[in-house]
Protein backbone atom coordinates (compact mmCIF):
# COMPACT_ATOMS: atom_id res chain seq x y z
CA UNK A 1 0.00 0.00 0.00
CA UNK A 2 1.69 3.71 -0.90
CA UNK A 3 1.79 6.04 1.80
CA UNK A 4 -0.72 8.95 0.71
CA UNK A 5 2.11 11.50 1.93
CA UNK A 6 4.89 10.80 0.84
CA UNK A 7 4.31 8.33 -2.11
CA UNK A 8 6.85 5.67 -0.25
CA UNK A 9 5.88 1.76 -0.94
CA UNK A 10 6.95 0.81 2.12
CA UNK A 11 4.09 1.06 4.55
CA UNK A 12 3.23 -1.47 8.02
CA UNK A 13 0.44 -2.32 9.08
CA UNK A 14 -0.05 -1.35 13.22
CA UNK A 15 -3.21 -2.37 13.69
CA UNK A 16 -6.17 -4.11 12.22
CA UNK A 17 -9.97 -4.34 13.14
CA UNK A 18 -13.20 -6.02 11.81
CA UNK A 19 -15.74 -3.62 11.61
CA UNK A 20 -18.97 -3.99 14.00
CA UNK A 21 -21.25 -5.47 10.85
CA UNK A 22 -18.34 -7.53 10.09
CA UNK A 23 -17.81 -6.85 6.33
CA UNK A 24 -15.39 -4.85 6.44
CA UNK A 25 -11.49 -4.25 7.69
CA UNK A 26 -10.04 -1.42 9.23
CA UNK A 27 -5.98 -1.10 9.06
CA UNK A 28 -3.84 1.40 10.46
CA UNK A 29 -0.84 1.57 8.85
CA UNK A 30 2.74 3.26 9.03
CA UNK A 31 5.08 4.76 6.62
CA UNK A 32 8.22 3.33 7.03
CA UNK A 33 9.84 6.08 5.10
CA UNK A 34 8.05 9.44 6.31
CA UNK A 35 6.76 7.25 9.80
CA UNK A 36 3.05 9.29 8.89
CA UNK A 37 0.14 7.15 9.95
CA UNK A 38 -3.14 6.76 7.69
CA UNK A 39 -5.94 4.35 7.98
CA UNK A 40 -7.12 2.02 4.74
CA UNK A 41 -10.28 -0.07 4.62
CA UNK A 42 -10.59 -3.43 3.53
CA UNK A 43 -13.90 -4.96 1.70
CA UNK A 44 -15.27 -7.85 -0.58
CA UNK A 45 -15.35 -7.02 -4.63
CA UNK A 46 -18.59 -8.39 -5.48
CA UNK A 47 -19.37 -8.64 -9.19
CA UNK A 48 -22.60 -7.52 -10.49
CA UNK A 49 -23.42 -8.56 -13.71
CA UNK A 50 -23.52 -6.36 -16.90
CA UNK A 51 -26.77 -5.28 -17.81
CA UNK A 52 -27.70 -6.13 -21.18
CA UNK A 53 -30.28 -3.42 -22.54
CA UNK A 54 -32.98 -4.13 -25.34
CA UNK A 55 -31.11 -2.48 -28.28
CA UNK A 56 -27.96 -5.34 -27.55
CA UNK A 57 -25.92 -2.72 -25.57
CA UNK A 58 -24.11 -3.54 -22.95
CA UNK A 59 -23.55 -0.68 -19.15
CA UNK A 60 -21.86 -1.64 -15.99
CA UNK A 61 -24.49 -2.12 -13.73
CA UNK A 62 -25.48 1.05 -11.73
CA UNK A 63 -26.78 1.14 -8.39
CA UNK A 64 -27.78 4.93 -8.50
CA UNK A 65 -29.93 4.35 -11.63
CA UNK A 66 -32.17 2.00 -9.81
CA UNK A 67 -32.62 4.19 -7.03
CA UNK A 68 -33.08 7.19 -9.88
CA UNK A 69 -36.22 4.72 -10.77
CA UNK A 70 -37.36 3.90 -7.08
CA UNK A 71 -37.44 7.51 -6.18
CA UNK A 72 -39.29 8.65 -9.29
CA UNK A 73 -42.02 6.17 -8.81
CA UNK A 74 -41.83 6.55 -5.09
CA UNK A 75 -41.81 10.55 -5.41
CA UNK A 76 -44.55 12.48 -2.60
CA UNK A 77 -45.75 8.34 -1.58
CA UNK A 78 -45.48 7.49 2.04
CA UNK A 79 -42.73 5.14 1.81
CA UNK A 80 -39.47 5.37 4.16
CA UNK A 81 -36.06 5.54 2.83
CA UNK A 82 -35.11 2.61 4.81
CA UNK A 83 -37.94 0.90 3.00
CA UNK A 84 -36.29 1.62 -0.61
CA UNK A 85 -32.82 0.50 0.56
CA UNK A 86 -33.90 -2.71 1.74
CA UNK A 87 -35.37 -3.35 -1.51
CA UNK A 88 -32.57 -2.17 -3.88
CA UNK A 89 -30.62 -4.52 -1.63
CA UNK A 90 -32.46 -7.52 -2.20
CA UNK A 91 -32.44 -7.25 -5.78
CA UNK A 92 -28.97 -6.70 -5.90
CA UNK A 93 -28.66 -9.52 -3.37
CA UNK A 94 -30.61 -11.42 -6.04
CA UNK A 95 -28.13 -10.47 -8.76
CA UNK A 96 -25.33 -11.94 -7.30
CA UNK A 97 -27.22 -14.72 -6.43
CA UNK A 98 -28.04 -15.52 -9.85
CA UNK A 99 -24.33 -15.89 -10.58
CA UNK A 100 -24.24 -14.77 -14.30
CA UNK A 101 -22.06 -12.26 -16.59
CA UNK A 102 -24.78 -10.65 -17.59
CA UNK A 103 -28.60 -10.13 -17.10
CA UNK A 104 -31.40 -8.58 -19.42
CA UNK A 105 -32.38 -4.90 -18.36
CA UNK A 106 -35.86 -6.85 -18.63
CA UNK A 107 -35.43 -8.77 -15.82
CA UNK A 108 -34.19 -6.29 -13.34
CA UNK A 109 -37.28 -4.29 -14.00
CA UNK A 110 -39.27 -7.16 -13.25
CA UNK A 111 -37.34 -6.99 -10.42
CA UNK A 112 -38.11 -3.66 -9.62
CA UNK A 113 -41.99 -4.36 -9.97
CA UNK A 114 -41.91 -6.60 -7.45
CA UNK A 115 -40.69 -4.95 -4.93
CA UNK A 116 -42.51 -1.66 -6.25
CA UNK A 117 -45.83 -4.04 -5.58
CA UNK A 118 -44.81 -5.04 -2.26
CA UNK A 119 -43.98 -1.15 -1.08
CA UNK A 120 -46.54 0.92 -2.42
CA UNK A 121 -49.32 -0.22 -5.02
CA UNK A 122 -49.42 3.58 -6.46
CA UNK A 123 -45.76 3.22 -7.08
CA UNK A 124 -46.40 0.07 -9.02
CA UNK A 125 -48.59 1.31 -11.30
CA UNK A 126 -46.52 4.52 -11.96
CA UNK A 127 -43.28 2.36 -12.88
CA UNK A 128 -45.52 -0.15 -14.95
CA UNK A 129 -46.77 2.39 -17.27
CA UNK A 130 -43.36 3.56 -17.84
CA UNK A 131 -41.81 -0.07 -17.82
CA UNK A 132 -44.87 -1.50 -20.05
CA UNK A 133 -45.43 1.76 -22.31
CA UNK A 134 -49.22 2.15 -21.42
CA UNK A 135 -50.65 3.72 -24.47
CA UNK A 136 -54.32 3.95 -22.93
CA UNK A 137 -56.54 4.64 -19.99
CA UNK A 138 -57.48 0.26 -20.82
CA UNK A 139 -53.90 -0.68 -19.39
CA UNK A 140 -54.17 1.94 -16.45
CA UNK A 141 -57.00 0.17 -15.71
CA UNK A 142 -55.72 -3.50 -16.54
CA UNK A 143 -52.78 -2.95 -13.52
CA UNK A 144 -55.30 -1.08 -11.26
CA UNK A 145 -57.18 -4.71 -11.39
CA UNK A 146 -54.17 -6.55 -11.08
CA UNK A 147 -52.81 -4.74 -7.72
CA UNK A 148 -56.72 -4.71 -6.53
CA UNK A 149 -56.72 -8.96 -6.73
CA UNK A 150 -54.69 -10.79 -4.21
CA UNK A 151 -51.59 -11.80 -5.88
CA UNK A 152 -50.21 -15.17 -5.59
CA UNK A 153 -46.52 -15.71 -3.97
CA UNK A 154 -44.28 -16.57 -6.21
Amino acid sequence: MKCPFCNADDTSVIDSRVSEEGNRIRRRRRCLTCDKRFTTYETAELRLPRVVKQGGDRSEFNREKLLTGFMRALHKRPVPTECVDEAIERIMQKLLSLGEREIPSRKIGEMVMRELYKLDKVAYIRFASVYRSFQDADDFHDAIKEVQKPRRKK
